[in-house]
């Protein structure tokens, strides 16, 4: 879970970066080597992000709904902190409810 966690962050810096330094380099500045290098790296880290969430969701037999919830907060700017924030929550109170 700790890796997912990890990547999942990871991934949505890069997906910032794309979106409010590297799209604005290239439209604003005709800079598309931002775009370039900046999607190359967030297109890997979305493929790890995809992977990690595959092995968390087996590992925690987590739900579908569940999974679409972490699957769809990488596409939405800041979704990898709500889901960062959730996880955080649900392991909180994991030990309340045994």
């Amino acid at each position: 879970m700790k890796l997912f966690r990890a990547v999942s962050l990871t991934e949505g810096v890069s997906w910032l970066v794309l979106l409010f330094i590297a799209m604005p380099l290239k439209y604003a500045f005709d800079m598309p080597l931002a775009v370039r290098w900046v999607g190359r790296i967030h297109g890997g880290l979305f493929v790890a992000f995809v992977i990690t969430l595959a092995m968390a969701a087996v590992e925690a037999r987590w739900g579908v709904v569940k999974i679409a919830r972490a699957f769809f907060a990488s596409f939405v700017p800041f979704g990898a902190f709500w889901l960062e924030k959730k996880l955080r929550e649900e392991n909180a109170a994991a030990p309340a409810r045994s």
